[in-house]
């Protein structure tokens, strides 16, 4: 019997067979995954289902899918309540009632390579002969009948865990669709989850003139804070208050307080429909493109960059040193490294690297003091913590509390050529709070405002324990179990992990 194990988005592989050439891949997520071939069957694991397939049987395939359909169904009102539904009274203004409204049955496809091997470049595969099978999830956007009546609805949303470009675009959209749909009862919740029990805290109402402008403004409206996800007490709350539509923007740990709020509202009988919109600066939520708040991330990481460039290229050998956001992805470092051309070392946590000896970054460095003068760093926050001292704490959303690698590299660097004898003038920065706090690019905004409008049509579509995203170019609704199963990594083996490398010239550090 082979074994395999699966995130839910991507799948690699290890074959292992006497004779057989013994291979170790990832997928998109940084995960490792094990396969073993014997015979013709195979065991699939995920964290959401636990299944044998036959690659014998010729209907392995369609077996597969009905699997995947199962697990990538999306809870809906009508599966607890006996509710019927009424037309739409959200209006495409004299458009053809044929054109612009989503069916449900609509579908977009979570994979469009399809690979020749197990070799080709970033293959994802399932069985070892590389087979394509589709996989598709829910296509986004409004649909022609609704579950809600809107002059019934009472609203909220709620911003949790850190700042990130693109929050106050995401509700001021949230907000317009409402009021589209003809909801006038919108209210936003302070400070995270905090503000469902902390009495201090009052509902701010919300309408087309309180959200008119907050786009233009960094941060978040309705503030934000970490933890505090009491599910009970949150329940409590809105129920007392009497929300049935509940918006909520955030990361993996938001998403998975939003599920257990769902849960918990169907535990309860409570008809509310919950749709989260996830947020997070790292990029890090799988199966979905990118997140909000990424690609300004990115343009603003080349401000410091180039900063941290000139700054080198200016002193007498030179060495600038950027930490950027990503605790357990490198996505902005990565890209940001890419997009500005000016990095020689990229460092990120899904890549191990060593400090010292004759392969190690500060080697490096002495080389391209030697031949080029001066040397620009990037590392991402969440690298090499491996090589800094181990501490249990964490904040109060349950993250381990991260050494500062930067100011370690800093010191590293400092003490490693004064050894030598060699003059480096070293320049740090970091940018975090900087990137965090500012208004969310064009590219960002046109994000957060599909974003905004398909969570509200989600809702009125009757879905709950869902998150809206972008998948393939495409705008879909996803279960929220399955994107939080894991966090998304850069994958060392992919494609852009390559382009980056080539374009910093950096060798392997260990």
């Amino acid at each position: 019997m082979a074994l395999i194990s699966t995130s839910v988005n991507n799948i690699g592989l290890i074959i292992s067979q006497k004779h057989f050439l013994h291979t170790k891949r990832k997928n998109n997520s940084g995960l490792s995954f094990n396969y073993t071939k014997r015979k013709n069957s195979i065991t699939v694991k995920s964290n959401s289902i636990k299944s044998e397939i036959d690659f014998g049987d010729p209907h392995w395939k369609q077996k597969f899918q009905e699997d995947f359909e199962n697990r990538f169904s999306l809870p809906h009102l009508k599966d607890e309540f006996d509710i019927k539904p009424i037309p739409t009274t959200f209006s495409l203004q004299k458009r053809s009632s044929q054109n612009g409204y989503v069916n449900d049955d609509d579908r977009a496809l979570l994979k469009v390579i399809k690979y020749s091997s197990p070799s080709s470049a970033g293959a994802e595969c399932i069985d070892p002969d590389c087979s394509w099978v589709e996989q598709w999830v829910h296509r986004a956007g409004p649909r022609m009948q609704i579950y809600f009546e809107p002059g019934k609805v009472k609203a909220g949303i709620v911003t949790c865990g850190g700042l990130c470009p693109g929050l106050n675009d995401v509700i001021r959209q949230i907000v317009l669709t409402l009021e589209v749909y003809g909801v006038q009862k919108i209210f936003g919740i302070q400070y995270g989850y905090r503000g469902f029990f902390e009495e201090s805290l009052p509902e701010i109402p919300l309408s087309r003139q309180v959200v008119q402008n907050i786009n233009l403004n960094g941060g978040s409206l309705l503030g934000v804070s970490r933890g505090g996800a009491n599910i009970s007490e949150i329940v409590d709350s809105i129920q007392a208050r009497g929300i049935n539509m509940l918006f909520i923007l955030g990361g993996d740990g938001t998403h998975a307080g939003a599920n257990a709020i769902h849960n918990e509202c169907r535990k309860r009988k409570l008809k509310v429909s919950v749709v989260g919109v996830p947020k997070t600066i790292d990029n890090d939520i799988l199966l979905m493109d990118k997140t909000f708040g990424f690609d300004t991330a990115v343009e603003e990481a080349q401000r410091s960059i180039n900063s941290a460039y000139i700054e080198a290229r200016s002193a007498y050998h030179g060495i600038g040193l950027v930490k950027l956001m990503g605790r357990s992805s490198g996505f902005i470092a990565m890209q940001a490294s890419l997009s500005s051309g000016q990095i020689d070392v990229c460092l990120i946590p899904e890549v191990p690297f060593k400090l010292g000896g004759p392969y190690g970054v500060l080697c490096h460095l002495e080389h391209l003091i030697k031949t080029k003068g001066s040397a620009v760093v990037c590392v991402a926050e969440g690298a090499g913590q491996d090589l800094l001292e181990k501490s249990d704490a964490r904040d109060a959303s349950g993250n381990p509390i991260l050494r500062d690698i930067g100011v370690h590299i800093q010191q590293q660097i400092r003490k490693h050529f004064k050894e030598i004898d060699v003059h480096a003038d070293i320049k740090y920065i970091d940018p975090t709070y900087m990137i965090r706090a500012c208004r969310a690019n064009a590219s960002d905004a046109i994000l957060c405002t599909v974003l905004g409008q398909n969570a509200v049509h989600g809702a009125f579509a009757g879905y709950s324990g869902i998150t809206v995203g972008i998948c393939n170019s495409h705008y879909v609704y996803l279960p929220i179990p399955e994107v939080i199963s894991s966090t998304r990594r850069v994958d060392p083996d992919s494609r852009m992990w390559h382009r980056c490398l080539t374009s910093t010239g950096q060798p392997d550090f260990l």
